[in-house]
Order: C-alpha cells, then structure tokens, then sequence
C-alpha cells in the first residue's frame, strides 16, 4: 500500500510542525496563567482577540488551499497559474482588510470592549491578514511535497514565538529599570504577546522570500481562472466557517453572553484548559495537512473509496487513543496551567470529543470535494453552526463555558451525521460502521471508568494506564495485519 504509506510519512513531517511543534508551545500556557492571574482577567482578553483571528483568517482565504489544491491538479490548468491567481485574490482581500481596521480601529476597538488598547485590534489585525497570505504559500510547499521546508518555517514560528515569550515574561523583569529597558511596560503582558506574535509572523515571510529562485518572475493572477476558482471557494468558505466557528464562537459569544469582569475571568479559565484539549486539534490539522494534496493529487488508489475507508477508521482508532490517553493522565496534565485555572478542566474531554467528530467530518468532506460539489459542504456548515451558536446562546447564561463545549459537539455531531447520510446517497462509500461504531462505544465506556471511579493519586494512575491498554490491545487485536499491510507491496495485501 505505497499510497498509504505517502501518507503516513508526510502526515509524520506535517506533524513536526503541528504536533510536536504545538506541544512545544505549551511551554507558553503554563508561563502565561503562571504568570496572568486568573482575577485579572488578562488571559480572557488573549483568548476572545484570539478567538477573533482564528475566524478571520478562514473568511481572508476564502477556501482557497483548497481550492489551490483543486485547480493545481486539473489536466487543462497550470498549476503556477492556480497559485498566482490563489496568492493574488486572498493578497488582494488581506490588503483591503487591513486598510480598513487600521482607520476604524478605534470605534472596533470600544465595540469589542477594548477602547483603551486599540492597538491590540491593529496588532491582530496585521498578522492575520499576513497569516491569510502565508496559508497560500505554505499550500505551495504542500503541493509540491516539501515537507520539510514546510515544518521547519512553522517550527521557526513556533521557537522564535516561545523564546521572546521567555524572555519578555521572565528575564525582562529582572532587568526592569535598566538603561536599555525603557520599552518594557511589565504592566502591558497582554500587548507583548500580540507584539510577539507580530514578529514572528513577519520573519516567516523572510524564509520564503529566501526560499524563491533568483531572476523568476512570481506568478501572476489569471482572470479567466479566478471566476471558476471562487465558485467552487465560496461553498468551503461557509464550510471552514463551521470548522472554525466551532471552536471559536463560544470564546467570542461568550463576553456578550456572560457580561463584565466576572466573564473574563471564566472566559480566561476556559480557554486555558482548552488549551489541554488541543491535542486533538494538532492532530487533525496535520492529518489534513498530508490528506488534502494526498487525495487531490489523484490516481486511483488516492481517490479509491475503499481507501477513504480505511483510513477513516485508522483516523479514528488513532484519535481515540489520544482522547484516552489524555483523559488517563489528566491528574498530571493539569499542571501545564495555574491551579487557579483548574475549575474548568471539567470541559476538557467535551472539547477534545468534539474534536474528533471535527476530524471525522473533514474525512467524510471528500465526496462532495472530489465531485465539485462543494454546496452541500456550506448547507451541511450552515446547519451545524445553528446549532451550535443555538446551544451558546440558550445553554450559557445557566451553565457557563461547559454550554460552550457542548455547543461544540453538538454542532460537529449534526454535521457528520448530514455528511454522511448525504454521502450513501451521492457517493457511497463503504465506512465500517460498525467497527467505527465498536471504537467509539468502547472508548466511551474507558472514559466513564477513568472519568467516575472513586480513585485518587497513583492509584487513579494505574488503573487509567491499565484501562488505556486495554483499548490499545483491543485495537491490536482486531488490526493484526496492519503494519504488514503498510510494509507489503500491493500484489501480497490479502
């Protein structure tokens, strides 16, 4: 199975980058609720402007990787030509966005509560645009199967982003009242990590800029080809909104639906140990980072449905695993924020549940991506996000941020429940539902045993550890040929 394994190689590099490079900057959440109390509210401000790029960034590129990856392997379209016009229309929209933050930011500074730091609007504002413009260039360097390159400038983000966090939070300080020092304002954090992330963001842009061959000419928009690539982008769009809303619009509606100080405060809780649960998100971020070009580059065994199969049930066996895993060893887990942010931890397995039927859904997505059939994808996105926004808005004012989590997997769950009965009816493709079904039953049933049993300490330990090996040699036990499949040439597969 040698597509297969392409796969699993590439989506082992993309991981360097999304992973093990976002593990990495965990460093930084620790540090920041160390270093934010919990009252002040600080890190309730990081988490809703932050909540507010994540949604930006998916209306900047408009579905446009996508899309990029779409048209780049069409027979009669230039791939060059597919990213000049990809790079020159989200260029474009960035440019335009930025301009008009930049001469309102004061009024969408007081609008979003901020009035007295209307800097952090212009700061954000900036880098997501920037963000939108570099999603296309690091498309490229997908498409065109650098990996490498790819994980070392998300890699390069990621160190330089955690080595000036050190160093404003810690050895600054120390050094406060210096000569040199005049710039820091250890009352400002919360402007020193938007700055930060300004920095880095506008460093990236020399590794590209680096990286581009001497004398060639950049690639040039086509007008004739931008029309066709923003009817089958718009559909993607509504349907990355759904995907990002999701994890986003709680942070957002939240302020509004629990007003004042004490929002912040638990606002600033939530998306702390939310940040736990991200696990889940890395993993399906470069799962669809390797996925995409993978499908798009065609051949039969890529687009076959007995491959999309398979690996939805790989998918989900090995996400499972994760959610258990961090469900087992939560106790020490926890440590990575302030004590004074553990009261929400309680949402974590929510949102990381929901972030698996994220998964599964981007997997069921294909049928209608590959046919072009990208409408279904906005209706299906449209639905889910009532729901979900539905759930915040009735369920939030009674329960807090736990009506955020579950606002999130419901609204994930009604999505693949329309993607895939519309998938058996437009595209069929032979899903083991059963055993997927048996995976998901028996990794709920692990959960309530490590979630509810009266245990406490190393003992609680144990039996998780001994709970979670008991999902894996249940795995094992009904993969026996896996990895020979993977290693087997296609002609001795049974």
């Amino acid at each position: 199975m040698p597509s297969l394994k392409k796969l699993l190689s590439d989506s082992v590099v993309y991981g360097l980058s999304s992973i093990v490079g976002r593990f990495l900057n965990y460093l930084l959440v620790p540090l920041y609720t160390y270093k934010i109390a919990a009252e002040s509210g600080g890190y309730g401000v990081v988490t809703n402007v932050y909540a507010y790029t994540a949604l930006l960034l998916v209306l900047l590129t408009f579905g446009m990787e996508t899309t990029y990856f779409y048209f780049a392997n069409k027979p009669e379209v230039r791939e060059r030509d597919a990213f000049g016009t990809a790079l020159g229309a989200v260029s474009a929209v960035s440019g335009v966005f930025v301009l008009i933050v930049w001469l309102f930011v004061g009024h969408i500074a007081g609008w979003m509560g901020y009035a007295d730091h209307p800097e952090y609007i212009g700061i954000m504002a900036t880098v997501v645009a920037m963000d939108a413009v570099q999603s296309i260039l690091f498309a490229r360097l997908r498409q065109q199967g650098r990996a490498w390159h790819f994980a070392a400038l998300k890699l390069a983000f990621i160190v330089g982003n955690i080595v000036l966090n050190l160093f404003v939070f810690l050895v600054a300080p120390q050094w406060q009242g210096k000569p040199f020092m005049g710039w820091y304002n250890a009352a400002d954090q919360v402007g020193y990590i938007f700055r930060i992330n300004l920095i880095c963001t506008a460093l990236v842009f020399l590794g590209f800029l680096g990286g581009r061959s001497r004398g060639k000419a950049a690639p040039a928009a086509k007008r004739a080809l931008l029309k066709p690539m923003l009817r089958y982008a718009w559909p993607l769009l509504l349907f990355g909104i759904v995907g990002i809303f999701n994890q986003v619009a709680d942070k957002i509606l939240f302020p509004y639906l629990q007003p004042g100080e004490e929002g912040r405060v638990q606002l600033g809780m939530y998306g702390a140990c939310v940040k736990v649960a991200m696990v889940m998100a890395m993993i399906t971020q470069a799962f669809r980072y390797a996925y995409e070009p993978f499908v798009f580059g065609g051949g039969r065994d890529r687009q076959s449905k007995e491959t999309q199969a398979v690996v939805m049930k790989y998918f989900v066996q090995f996400t499972l695993l994760a959610f258990l895993s961090m469900v087992a060893y939560l106790d020490l887990l926890r440590y990575l924020i302030s004590p004074d942010y553990w009261g929400a931890l309680r949402a974590v397995p929510v949102v990381m549940m929901a972030e698996i039927l994220m998964g599964v859904y981007f997997n069921l997505s294909f049928w209608y991506k590959l046919l072009g059939q990208t409408g279904w994808g906005a209706a299906m996105s449209a639905v889910g996000t009532v729901v979900m926004v539905a759930v915040n808005v009735l369920g939030v004012p009674r329960w807090g941020y736990m009506a955020c989590a579950w606002g999130g997997l419901a609204g994930y769950a009604t999505c693949v429940v329309f993607s895939y009965v519309l998938c058996m009816r437009k595209n069929p493709v032979p899903y083991p539902v059963r055993t997927i079904g048996g995976y998901f039953l028996l990794a709920l049933v692990l959960f309530a045993l490590m979630w509810w049993l009266p245990l406490a300490g190393w003992a609680r330990l144990g039996v998780n550890t001994l709970l979670l090996l008991v999902y894996v040699a249940a795995v094992l036990r009904s993969e026996k040929g896996l990895l020979r499949r993977l290693k087997l040439p296609r002609s001795h597969r049974e």
